[in-house]
């Protein structure tokens, strides 16, 4: 039997896609973005208060690194930026800067590899874009081609395995994942997701090995048992486009959800005042700490 819970609203940021959540343990923050508002936010649970740092062009991802800044993943390219002095790298741009895709989602592996995969903005069947993995050397490699929509990652570290969400191809891969060299291999299917659940979107990983996925026009986050596709729980979420999810607090025992707003109609928006909005539950179960960017391995 599924068990169902309600997400509750924290903040009303009305972002027009907002994404990525991911827990800064080192500075108690939940670290998001809005892609298509050009912004990295920073929320402070405690205070509810959100910060947010404007860009020049879409963030597709952004992770904390080990030396007190961050690593993007921009429109067209990884970057590093400090914000204290405000200075901003271009490390690389692995498609080239004419690029027709964008950089969608992003995270760190256990070891402090970032990995990032693009989208074709016009995207379809014939859409080529890449996944891609950051090292701390800051040389860049082409994990998986032929892409449509990269979207969520997750490791389960016990057993060595990648999980991998490309939206469009409706189901989750799982990879034989080398923790060492960074390596992923053995590709396989996961988890098939039923036309009537929405897209499979941003994902994570909780303590026990089971996969929270978020589900855009699907108005939920569901958490799925990766080795028999089974339902365990459904977080529902007053909002259509459910974005992305990830553990975070003093105990990782909190579940922040992103949404977005983008092409709501007006009465779409009457209907979902809280489109945009970062929300939060408190599933019962705990999630993994998330690495930051780690320089020179």
């Amino acid at each position: 039997m599924t068990v169902k819970m309600n997400a509750e609203l924290v903040l009303d940021s009305r972002a027009d896609l907002g994404e990525g959540p991911s827990w800064d343990d080192k500075r108690k923050r939940l670290i998001w973005v809005d892609i298509n508002g050009c912004k990295l936010n920073e929320f402070d649970p405690v205070t509810g208060l959100n910060k947010a740092h404007r860009f020049d062009r879409p963030v597709g991802a952004a992770v904390p690194d080990d030396q007190g800044g961050y690593m993007l993943a921009l429109q067209d390219g990884f970057y590093s930026w400090e914000p204290t002095g405000n200075k901003i790298i271009c490390i690389a741009q692995p498609e080239g800067a004419e690029t027709p895709n964008r950089f969608n989602d992003g995270k760190c592996d256990p070891e402090g590899r970032f990995w990032a995969g693009t989208m074709f903005y016009q995207y379809g069947p014939s859409a080529k874009a890449h996944l891609f993995r950051l090292d701390g050397d800051l040389s860049v490699h082409t994990m998986k081609r032929e892409v449509i929509i990269s979207n969520g990652m997750a490791w389960n570290t016990e057993q060595g395995i990648m999980y991998y969400i490309d939206t469009l191809t409706k189901k989750v891969v799982a990879f034989d994942y080398d923790r060492q060299s960074g390596h992923i291999t053995a590709e396989r299917d996961a988890v098939k997701i039923p036309d009537d659940y929405g897209l499979a979107d941003g994902m994570t990983i909780d303590g026990e090995g089971m996969l929270w996925i978020a589900f855009f026009h699907g108005w939920c986050v569901r958490r799925i048992n990766p080795q028999t596709g089974e339902v365990l729980m459904t977080i529902d979420v007053p909002v259509e486009k459910v974005t992305s999810c990830a553990f975070g607090g003093e105990k990782l025992d909190e579940l922040y959800i992103t949404t977005a707003s983008e092409e709501l109609s007006p009465e779409d928006l009457e209907q979902q005042p809280h489109a945009g909005g970062l929300f939060r539950v408190k599933p019962g179960v705990k999630g993994c700490r998330a690495t930051p960017f780690i320089f020179g391995t």
